[in-house]
């Protein structure tokens, strides 16, 4: 848990499926790495997670990415992983949520039209960080898509805010200028052909930390 309270910007490699790739964004100075617990293509089995994690320096924080699952499904998962926190990216409310407090992350799919709303919504939760992500087709995050910054760059949180959404090495020094957030996320922006590329983690890390 020692990443949460890291001053610098956080660095997160979501959707780590091997421990060849997670020892490298590791290696390559990423914060906290995400493993997906819910249904596609980037699910990992609790069980390849847990041997990863066991791998991972123990300064690395590791988030489990749930989407509307059994709470105690989520504290069994975590358990067994030995994960640091939980990021929960479906339809979780605010109760659902208080259960984990510390631990918790929750995303917000950001659109035109739920931009004037989000400072209200993301308030009723009592988690320790927000994770704005794009919402489209009917997904709330995960779709490898930018949101406009401008609609969120003028908007204040009560919790440290976490920048995600088709973010890559081109545009992720624009991004951390336009928003300045607590922290990046990224996933499809460091993939070839759908699988994770080492240099594309590097090159992505190196360029947030200088704008960071």
């Amino acid at each position: 848990m020692n990443k949460l309270s890291a001053w610098h910007l956080l660095v997160k490699i979501c959707g780590i499926t091997d421990s060849d790739t997670a020892l490298a964004a590791a290696a390559a100075g990423a914060d906290a790495l995400g493993f997906v617990f819910a249904p596609g293509r980037r699910r990992v089995a609790p069980e390849t997670a847990r041997d990863i994690i066991r791998r991972l320096p123990p300064e690395v924080l590791t988030v489990g990415v749930f989407v509307d699952e059994d709470p105690e499904t989520v504290r069994g998962i975590a358990a067994y992983c030995g994960l640091g926190a939980l990021q929960f990216h479906g339809r979780e409310s605010p109760d659902y949520c208080r259960d984990f407090q510390g631990r918790a992350v929750k995303a917000f799919g950001v659109t035109r039209s739920s931009a004037g709303d989000l400072e209200r919504a993301a308030a009723a939760y009592p988690v320790w960080a927000l994770l704005l992500d794009t919402a489209a087709g009917g997904r709330p995050g995960g779709t490898g898509r930018v949101f406009d910054w401008r609609l969120v760059e003028s908007l204040k949180f009560s919790r440290p805010v976490i920048l995600a959404g088709g973010l890559n090495p081109e545009n992720v020094q624009a991004a951390i200028a336009a928003v300045r957030p607590y922290g990046v996320d990224v996933s499809t922006g460091v993939e070839t052909g759908g699988v994770k590329d080492p240099e594309k983690i590097r090159r992505f890390i190196k360029l947030a930390r200088e704008a960071g």
